[in-house]
């Protein structure tokens, strides 16, 4: 047995990953609202419906919502879900079938031009998130070791 093993496993085990979760939620939460703002800003400014329903949220998205996908694993209670459209931004065509226009906006259809805001954006910022994620779960680690 290595002097302080002990120790060094109580430590792991409970102050290490408390405090690194609590640094990747606040980072998680920043680079999610970092992509939400920029989707908004690339959102066509006559969709003001499509607009607002652009957000982020802790678990499942509202009804309706196209996901553009999930950070963090479920495992550990760190899952994000970031989501355009609900109920409200569903469209009817002239043949009574219902579509989201968050959809329609970022695909276009055959007679509409697409007007991409949603993956676009997100693949722009995915790097830079996952970054931002990492930085701030090493600051924490150096933080109680220095501490």
């Amino acid at each position: 047995m290595v002097k302080g093993e002990q120790e060094l496993k109580r430590f792991m085990r409970k102050t290490l990953p408390g405090a690194v979760k609590k640094a990747a939620r606040q980072a998680m939460e920043e680079g999610a609202e970092r992509i939400v703002q920029r989707m908004r800003l690339s959102v066509p400014k006559d969709q003001g419906g499509l607009l607002a329903s652009i957000g982020w949220t802790w678990g499942a998205p509202p009804d309706g919502a196209m996901v553009v996908g999930e950070v963090g694993e479920t495992k550990h209670g760190l899952r994000i879900v970031i989501y355009a459209g609900n109920k409200s931004t569903m469209v009817t065509n002239k043949r009574g079938i219902e579509f989201q226009n968050a959809l329609i906006q970022e695909f276009g259809t055959k007679d509409r031009k697409a007007t991409p805001y949603f993956y676009s954006v997100y693949r722009s910022q995915k790097r830079a998130v996952k970054s931002l994620i990492t930085r701030r779960i090493n600051k924490a680690i150096k933080a109680l070791n220095d501490g």
